[in-house]
């Protein structure tokens, strides 16, 4: 399982970090990502844009700020987000604990 950290991702606030479920290779054709991403507190993913394919969120941990399309609404443990090709999302760590959540990316 392959773990990364990247800083200011999609113009995000601090650094995220991505332990990948399955690398590149297993996830065959029409899926690409599917891993485990933590925000520290005060981190942030920023609002980035999804074409040609549909992004999902299953929050396992934490208490979080999400953006979908520009509104704004709370999310914590057992909630779970989609955000369709030709939409934006973003999330923000807003508690003072880890936030944690599997991402989901699949292609059309």
């Amino acid at each position: 399982m392959q773990v990364r950290r990247v800083e200011n991702m999609a113009g995000g606030e601090g650094h995220v970090i991505i332990r990948d479920i399955l690398s590149q290779d297993r996830l065959g054709e029409k899926c690409r990502m599917y891993a485990e991403v933590t925000l520290e507190p005060g981190c942030s993913l920023g609002v980035h844009e999804h074409r040609g394919e549909c992004e999902s969120y299953y929050i396992l941990q934490g208490v979080g700020e999400y953006t979908d399309d520009g509104e704004k609404r709370r999310v914590q443990a057992g909630d779970v987000t989609v955000t369709p090709s030709g939409h934006s999302h973003g999330l923000a760590n807003r508690g003072d604990t880890d936030l944690k959540f599997m991402a989901l990316i699949l292609l059309d």
